[in-house]
């Protein structure tokens, strides 16, 4: 490590958000010592020691910055220095308008750049309660998953229970055991992405008669039992197990993960499908998909048995199975200030999941945020929160103060947010004619509605890393 005079920022917990906040941190010159429990102590989901390892989809979701809320997130982080976005460029596989990583490259490169750093130091160890007193700037970046005795002890600080919902894991497929004289590769709509070709997705297609017995297995099937605290917690609905998606009407998969919409199988072109189930590239090498939308509790002998029925996957070998675990998130617009600080204890910073958000990207992005804020405090300097009208000060506005419900008396009902255009102030100006002079009506006047507050968004964000935005503390 280091020999910098300033003393360290301890972050705790080594995923998305930690890692990133890490990097930061040290990006801006500060000592970082970043903690993380695995090995030494495992958790329920995780299967490797490293750093931001990915244990649900392998997705980022949508790379398009100038219509959509996520792909604008990307670029905005990727203009601040992001060490995830960098890597995850590194390590993208084809998955058509998406941005999706090699698991293992993605958190083995992450890994790589954090041990090699010289101002961060990474020390493997369960932090087993709040952290001393003599640690005066810590960011807890310890995700859905923290340990219960951390999590009881913010509880006791906070006088507030953390909310909690369940969130489930979509199997992934061994590519060569996936009839392909049934499905066929194709995105939808033909289309491309980040590294894509337009035929990024592997689909099986479905009869009617096939979705009614796959939907009627899908109710039936034994379910992961529930112990008697977890009975109440609630779904995040962005997550949805796909057997709950089933029970929430017969329509819903194909209405949803399973819409026949935008693709033509060329094995049968002449027949529209019911339904059909996307497997997307989970590895560079190819050789792993998973299964877009499946996130499942259902237990392991029945989705084996469940999942062979959809055309295509008969004889499919599973490299890893569906699961469900628990999440843990804070009432943040109750507990945090402006800055993402405890306002129970300042010293105290929280960064992704356990913040509110939802998402790979989301999480990542609050660590970033996380880490710029104690690293400016560190250096004598004020924090300066990015303008509401980028999707970083959206998504901050919305975890510490824009969810107005939560802050009136009363039940809290603050939950989960991936980013998206409804976090943001309207736009100011919108097109409302075409290049050719012609009236922009339904789904047109929505697209430019969007590009103007992408555009809007990386003006402002120009400027706020252009201008004095850690200017010198009172």
């Amino acid at each position: 490590m280091s020999s910098s005079p300033l003393q360290p920022v301890h972050v705790i917990g080594g995923g998305l958000a930690g890692s990133e906040a890490a990097w930061q941190i040290a990006a801006l010159g500060v000592p970082v010592v970043l903690h993380e429990m695995r090995p030494v102590t495992k958790t329920e989901v995780h299967q490797t020691a490293s750093l931001a390892e990915l244990v649900c989809s392998n997705s980022f979701r949508s790379d398009d910055s100038t219509t959509n809320a996520v792909g604008l997130l990307h670029e905005e982080m990727r203009r601040l220095g992001s060490l995830v976005m960098r890597q995850a460029d590194a390590n993208q596989v084809p998955a058509g308008g998406a941005l999706a990583v090699d698991r293992d490259g993605f958190a083995a490169a992450v890994t790589a750049a954090i041990a090699a750093h010289p101002l961060i130091e990474i020390q493997r160890g369960e932090i087993t309660g709040l952290p001393p007193a003599d640690w005066d700037s810590v960011i807890i970046a310890t995700g859905p998953l923290t340990s219960p005795a951390l999590a009881d002890a913010i509880r006791g600080l906070t006088g507030a229970d953390a909310l909690a919902f369940f969130d489930a894991i979509a199997p992934i497929v061994h590519r060569g055991s996936i009839d392909m004289s049934v499905a066929w590769f194709q995105s939808r709509y033909d289309k491309t992405g980040p590294g894509g070709s337009g035929a990024d997705y592997v689909n099986c297609p479905m009869t009617r008669e096939q979705y009614d017995a796959f939907v009627d297995a899908l109710i039936a099937g034994e379910k992961t039992s529930f112990h008697e605290w977890e009975k109440t917690t609630p779904y995040f609905d962005g997550c949805l197990p796909i057997e709950v998606m089933a029970e929430r009407g017969r329509e819903t998969l194909r209405h949803g993960p399973m819409k026949p919409v935008g693709l033509t199988n060329p094995n049968d072109p002449m027949v529209k499908a019911c339904a059909i189930v996307q497997l997307r590239q989970d590895n560079k090498l190819g050789t792993l998909f998973n299964m877009v939308g499946f996130q499942t509790k259902l237990k392991h002998g029945e989705q084996t048995r469940i999942f062979r029925m959809i055309p295509g996957l008969e004889k499919a070998e599973f490299a890893r199975l569906g699961g469900l675990h628990r999440n843990t998130f804070l009432d943040s617009p109750r507990l945090l200030d402006g800055t993402l600080r405890l306002k129970a204890d300042p010293r105290l910073r929280f960064a992704g999941q356990i913040t509110g958000c939802e998402g790979y990207v989301e999480s990542a992005a609050m660590g970033l945020l996380a880490g710029r804020f104690a690293a400016a405090e560190r250096l004598g300097l004020a924090p300066s929160l990015p303008p509401p009208t980028t999707a970083l000060g959206a998504l901050v506005n919305h975890i510490t103060g824009g969810h107005i419900a939560s802050i009136d008396a009363g039940p809290s009902s603050f939950q989960p947010m991936n980013v998206n255009f409804g976090l943001f102030p309207p736009p100011d100006v919108v097109a409302t004619k075409d290049a050719n002079g012609k009236k922009l009506r339904g789904p047109e006047k929505s697209v430019a509605r969007k590009r103007a507050l992408t555009e809007r968004a990386l003006i402002d964000l120009a400027r706020w890393i252009e201008g004095d935005h850690t200017a010198a503390a009172e």
